[in-house]
């Protein structure tokens, strides 16, 4: 495995990735992202992501924007060291960075949990449904 720099060849990997259903629902914001919005987003944050690469393959993504810690694993590698690479190598970038988890997202806590990370907060909304 090796942990790259996000580059425009891989833009549309991570929005792919990102939208996937059964992944979309693990992040905090969960719309769709279209092709216009993504590309002006990566044109802001190209260099805030890396890809991981699994024999050439990409395999999954993470990013730091304002500390804060975005990954994703493609489904087809999950299971297998991708999530806990991503973020033990992009904490050695970045090592003040945090992760805003969902309280649901059981596969996430754990991930973070495995690469040493512990519970501190609890942010509480109102639900307006």
């Amino acid at each position: 495995m090796e942990l790259i720099q996000n580059s425009p060849k891989y833009w549309e990997f991570i929005r792919t990735l990102r939208n996937m259903e059964g992944v979309r629902e693990g992040f905090i914001q969960q719309e769709t992202i279209d092709e216009i919005q993504h590309a002006t987003y990566m044109l802001q944050y190209n260099n805030n992501f890396w890809i991981c690469l699994d024999n050439k393959t990409p395999a999954g993504y993470v990013g730091i924007i304002d500390n804060d810690i975005r990954v994703a694993t493609h489904p087809d590698f999950q299971g297998q060291g991708i999530g806990t690479f991503m973020i033990v190598e992009v904490m050695k970038i970045n090592p003040l960075a945090y992760a805003k988890v969902k309280l649901e997202n059981e596969a996430s806590i754990k991930l973070f949990e495995r690469c040493g990370f512990k519970k501190k907060y609890y942010l509480l909304e109102k639900d307006n449904d």
